[in-house]
């Protein structure tokens, strides 16, 4: 019998088997698996594929060794072979006959099966006015349970209120571990590193060394031994003005034996210029053996007038510089504390210089004058927790029975902080606070739940100590009484 023989492919599936299925005009159709290749048909794809060779009039059979295709094949009873040959040599089984649909049998009533199973309700719940009347007692239910949890109220009262007010000298030093009501109170030290460059331009003269003066010192010997006057032996005025000798120079033996020698000014300018008769010191031990003047006036000291800074000018410079730094200090500081808490300034100091430069140098000629200047400051403040500590524990001592703080207590120092020689800084600090009249909420409550917003609000008026006009805010506005459910209302004191 002939059969018609279909190789699958690796991309062959359902559709494009039964496309092949199709072409076929043999009583046979052979599937041939690969032998090296996977071709995905399942179990429901090898059922429609036989279905589909059923209604060509064709038997569908299979040559594969992958053993669940097999049995797959095997259960829907498609022959399967080991090879094409095998196929064509042996006898195919009958194909089993399709069955036939039977038709499900009809369904039962459910009407009847329900009303056999349910019993029926009574008439005056299926009755008009009995559903009206039921409906009504739940509409009425559900507005009473929104009658209850639905209203929200916000009650702002403000009671009677004092203002309490106390100055409490204050003594601050890091060297106190703890507060104490006597109203001493640690304070910490801060130190921050500035530095500034500031210029100043320079208008005046100033007048410069040029030359040094140069003269004849006159030695005097008032020993019997000969002295020896090294090159470089300083002598001076009485003014301190300083001359070296330029040579070495024997000085004979015996009383008022005298040697002269050249001496130059220790330092340029003009105020080496001196009269005669003005040097009279000789510095070091030859001071003991030999006495020394200046038979005539030393000259030719010079100087040179030129635009730069005086001693005022860097004075001046060295002052603006200093407040930069200052001012670049005091707000490093503050920055770095908190807003409440007190820097004590009369404790702000320079605790060390790391740079000065002054440029041009001095002696030299030159404008700008440019100061560089890097200064390390230090400061002691007090922290607001701390202060606050004392000023809460005071004045909650002197509240008022009946009576109980309201918010934060505010504090302001009223003299400025002076140190001791101890180092102790004192001041006067005034320290003020609110306290309200203490109001039950639980009494609040039992006064004006259930109630019309006027009438809470006379009732309030009349029951506690208020300095205004209660304020009751409704929710939903439009809701006549307030909660009766004290979780529905919100009491605020202010």
């Amino acid at each position: 019998m002939k059969t018609k023989i279909i190789t699958l492919e690796s991309h062959d599936d359902l559709i494009s088997v039964r496309d092949k299925l199709s072409w076929a005009k043999t009583p046979r159709i052979l599937l041939v698996w690969p032998k090296y290749e996977k071709v995905t048909l399942r179990l429901l794809d090898l059922k429609v594929l036989q279905r589909h060779a059923d209604s060509l009039g064709a038997h569908l059979g299979l040559v594969t060794r992958r053993m669940n295709v097999r049995k797959d094949a095997e259960s829907l009873g498609i022959p399967v072979f080991q090879s094409t040959a095998a196929a064509q040599k042996e006898l195919w089984p009958d194909s089993a006959p399709r069955t036939r649909r039977i038709p499900k049998p009809p369904r039962r009533d459910l009407r009847q099966m329900r009303d056999s199973i349910y019993e029926k309700e009574p008439v005056w719940r299926t009755s008009f006015l009995g559903r009206v009347l039921t409906f009504t007692a739940g509409v009425m239910a559900v507005l009473t349970v929104a009658g209850l949890f639905v209203p929200h109220a916000a009650v702002t009262l403000y009671p009677e209120s004092q203002i309490q007010s106390i100055v409490i000298p204050v003594n601050a030093s890091p060297s106190f571990e703890s507060i104490t009501l006597t109203g001493n109170i640690p304070a910490k030290t801060l130190s921050v590193v500035v530095d500034a460059e500031q210029s100043l331009a320079l208008t005046g003269v100033i007048a410069l060394p040029q030359s040094k003066a140069k003269g004849i010192a006159r030695f005097t010997n008032l020993s019997q031994d000969e002295v020896e006057i090294p090159a470089g032996t300083v002598v001076s005025t009485a003014g301190l003005i300083r001359f070296a000798t330029l040579n070495d120079v024997r000085l004979p033996a015996g009383v008022d034996e005298i040697v002269e020698v050249q001496i130059e000014a220790l330092e340029a300018g003009s105020q080496g210029n001196i009269d005669a008769e003005k040097i009279i010191v000789v510095e070091g031990l030859l001071g003991l053996s030999v006495a020394v003047t200046n038979p005539e006036p030393i000259s030719g000291g010079k100087d040179v007038r030129m635009i730069g800074a005086s001693d005022e000018d860097r004075a001046k410079l060295r002052e603006a510089v200093l407040e930069i730094l200052r001012r670049s200090a005091e707000s490093q500081m503050r920055a770095q504390i908190g807003s409440n808490d007190i820097l004590l300034l009369n404790t702000f100091e320079i605790t060390e210089t790391l740079l000065e430069d002054f440029f041009p140098p001095l002696g030299e000629a030159g404008t700008p004058l440019v100061l560089k200047m890097q200064v390390e400051y230090s400061a002691n403040y007090i922290l607001y927790e701390d202060l606050n500590q004392l000023t809460a524990s005071t004045l909650n001592a002197s509240i008022p029975q009946g009576f109980s703080a309201f918010g934060g207590v505010e504090f302001n120092p009223l003299t400025e902080p002076l140190a001791d020689s101890s180092g102790v800084t004192h001041f006067d600090l005034e320290a003020t606070q609110v306290a309200l009249r203490d109001v039950g909420e639980a009494g609040v409550f039992s006064i004006i739940r259930g109630h019309s917003p006027a009438r809470a609000e006379s009732e309030l008026v009349d029951a506690l100590a208020l300095r205004e006009k209660p304020e009751i805010a409704l929710s939903p506005s439009w809701w006549p009484w307030l909660p009766l459910i004290p979780f529905n209302i919100s009491v605020e004191v202010k």
